[in-house]
């Protein structure tokens, strides 16, 4: 089906970070400069190298769902309840309803990827399968011990806690949504990725509103474990708040988060019918792979997300990064915003405030851009005290600077080269 001219509207934002769960506290700490980096707390880290998370504190999911779902949250690891709680703060933000849509015109998209299991599901189940006759040497698993009763400890629910699926499909359900859905498992390009899938159905006509989401936590000490293994993280977190250096010359690696944020993106005629309040404007997608991480190809992406939305580099207020602090991928996504905006626009980095969120990372970013844009103000980077030589981009640190011109540029990739650009356009009703 061919595209139409439909267009796009963002009118509801659901945010739960470790600088706050709303988007009104999530706006305030991003104005204030609050860091959401702290020692973890959530389980003893005190043994891994990098004990310091972009933790959110105090999350109860039942404070923020609907009473019909509060009963299914307890099969849902934490990451999807993150997802589930944002939904229901973007349809709360959004004032939109059941019965508002006819559900087959009504989709979700998720960004989010495999949730490593929390142990005490598989603590039983392990314990039985254990072979710990020997008297040196760790324990070993005992296949004949795990067919005979190992396996029988293990939650018949397990699977569904963990699958990347479960943020979309718990949320379909909740919400009666019955249009396209579909989940992106590109890690930190995922929600991205996810907003512009349903950008492109809206536009052919196949639905009229979607929520679209992202959300990860490390919080996990299975996961923790796997990412201080095999991820460049910082050895300098003391003190945390100053860890995550995004285009700063002292950086040394990123320092993990997690999130979930959920955008209520609705067609315009559609959204102006219902009396919805239009927070912005998703004006331009594209995406693309950049595996030589020379930055030519994410320059290649951000010119043909430019080009659909009819403007050019001038017309740019900031450049939403996606810098965390990794001394090779910032000077990477560097190159390619200098390579198309020179030094001339202003680029926020907002990993400072909360660290790398994984799946989540796209939107949960993208909502400071969408506040910016709305409130007339950005905010600056944390922690880029010395802008790095091979960081030659125009960083904005400091005190919040007006917002002076209508749109905002959101750029996002993974350590792999997948890459995800949009482009956003302040609201003005004409």
């Amino acid at each position: 089906m061919a595209a139409t001219s439909r267009r796009a509207v963002l009118t509801g934002l659901g945010v739960v970070s470790p600088i706050g769960i709303g988007a009104d506290t999530f706006w305030r700490a991003l104005l204030a400069g609050t860091s959401g980096i702290r020692p973890i707390r959530t389980f003893d880290a005190s043994t891994l190298p990098c004990p310091i998370a972009g933790e959110i504190l105090d999350f109860d999911g039942k404070k923020l769902v609907a009473k019909d779902v509060r009963k299914s949250l307890k099969v849902m690891a934490r990451t999807i309840q993150l997802g589930v709680a944002a939904a229901q703060l973007a349809m709360d933000d959004g004032k939109f309803q059941k019965g508002q849509i006819d559900p087959f015109r009504f989709g979700i998209e998720f960004g989010c990827v495999m949730v490593a299991s929390e142990l005490e599901d598989l603590v039983k189940a392990a314990t039985v399968s254990t072979d710990s006759s020997a008297n040196s040497g760790p324990p070993v698993v005992d296949l004949d011990k795990w067919g005979q009763g190992g396996i029988r400890e293990v939650p018949p629910l397990w699977m569904l806690k963990y699958l990347p699926n479960m943020p979309a499909c718990h949320v379909s359900v909740t919400y009666d949504a019955q249009g396209p859905n579909n989940t992106i498992t590109a890690g930190d390009a995922a929600a991205l990725l996810a907003l512009g899938e349903a950008l492109r159905i809206m536009q052919r006509n196949l639905a009229d509103a979607f929520l679209v989401g992202g959300c990860d936590s490390r919080m996990n000490p299975l996961s923790m474990s796997r990412h201080n293994t095999f991820q460049p993280l910082t050895k300098k977190f003391d003190p945390a708040e100053k860890a995550s250096r995004p285009f700063d010359a002292a950086r040394d690696g990123i320092v993990l988060g997690e999130a979930a944020t959920v955008v209520l993106l609705e067609d315009l005629e559609f959204a102006r019918k219902r009396g919805a309040t239009i927070q912005a404007e998703l004006v331009g997608f594209a995406s693309g792979f950049d595996r030589g991480r020379s930055g030519t190809i994410l320059a290649k992406v951000i010119r043909n997300a430019l080009k659909e939305s009819g403007i050019g580099p001038a017309d740019v207020d900031h450049v939403n990064a996606a810098a965390s602090g990794s001394p090779e991928l910032d000077a990477f996504e560097a190159r390619a915003i200098a390579e198309v905006f020179g030094d001339s626009v202003p680029v926020f980095a907002p990993k400072g405030h909360f660290g790398n969120t994984g799946a989540a990372c796209g939107l949960v970013e993208l909502a400071a851009s969408v506040l910016a844009l709305r409130r007339g103000e950005l905010p600056g980077t944390l922690n880029c005290d010395t802008r790095a030589a091979d960081c030659p981009v125009n960083v904005h640190t400091g005190a919040p600077r007006a917002v002076v011109k209508p749109y905002a540029v959101k750029v996002t990739y993974t350590d792999m080269g997948q890459c995800a650009v949009v482009v956003l356009k302040r609201w003005e009703e004409s």
